[in-house]
Parts: C-alpha cells; sequence; structure tokens
C-alpha cells in the first residue's frame, strides 16, 4: 500500500487545475478544523469549504467499487470504516459551520470545479474575493 499515493494523484492535480482555472485560490492537504485531525484535499478557509477527493476503490463508490480477489473480509471492513470516517468528518465540519464537498475520482474535473465554484461563491462572505452546513456530492 506504500506505492498509493496520498495526495498529489492524477484526479486530484486535475480536479486543482480545473478549480485554479475557475480563479478560485485554496489551501492543498490541509485540515480545515486543526482540533480534528482530518485532512482536506483543498480548502477554501472564508468561505468555510473543504473539498475531498474520494477514490473509487478507497471510498466505496456505488459506480466502480469493485470487490478484493484477496483478502476480501479485510477490504470489505477498510472501506466500511473509510465510509463511516467520512461520515463522521462531513458531520464534525458541519456542525462547525463547514461545508464538505466530496467529489468521486471518477468525476469530470471541470464539473467538479464548477460545482465547487458556485458553493464557494455562495457561501464566501460578501466583498470577499479569491479564497474561499452541509454535504455536497454531484
Amino acid at each position: 500500500m506504500q506505492s498509493n499515493r496520498g495526495r498529489d494523484t492524477k484526479p486530484e492535480l486535475a480536479l486543482r487545475s480545473a478549480v485554479h482555472a475557475l480563479g478560485l485560490r485554496y489551501r492543498v492537504s490541509a485540515r480545515p478544523l486543526p482540533q480534528v485531525r482530518r485532512t482536506a484535499d483543498m480548502v477554501f478557509s472564508s468561505a468555510r469549504v473543504a473539498v475531498f477527493m474520494d477514490g473509487c476503490f478507497w471510498h466505496g463508490c456505488p459506480e466502480h467499487h469493485t470487490v478484493a480477489a484477496t483478502n476480501a473480509a479485510f477490504w470489505a471492513e477498510k472501506v466500511l470504516t473509510n465510509r463511516v470516517r467520512d461520515r463522521d468528518t462531513d458531520r464534525r465540519l458541519a456542525d462547525a459551520g463547514w461545508t464538505s464537498i466530496r467529489v468521486w475520482e471518477h468525476e469530470d474535473p471541470h464539473q467538479a470545479a464548477a460545482r465547487i465554484h458556485r458553493i464557494v461563491n455562495e457561501r464566501r462572505p460578501s466583498g470577499k474575493h479569491g479564497d474561499g452546513a452541509s454535504t455536497s456530492r454531484g
């Protein structure tokens, strides 16, 4: 599992590029809530928006998740644990007034970027440009 990247994956880079092209600026691999040990892929602090790029295998995508051929019980438990943690993260962020946006790795980065752009602009304090309690999944 060491060969699996934790950040800067191709889908993440494509999404970040598309979001940047729309004029939004963000922090990369940051904790939205310092006291909570969860790291978002993109954080728009002033808008209180955290974006998570979820891998289809690791987070149990309903469209693309496949059951592991070996050690199936272990991997099923691992994916379930990840999904439970994702829901807990979304709840904690919502309780603190943040919006979580979940993007599947298979989603079109330009469509996901447009969704992020819309939500960040809706939540950005008036008069604030650039950086930017619910969950959004495309």
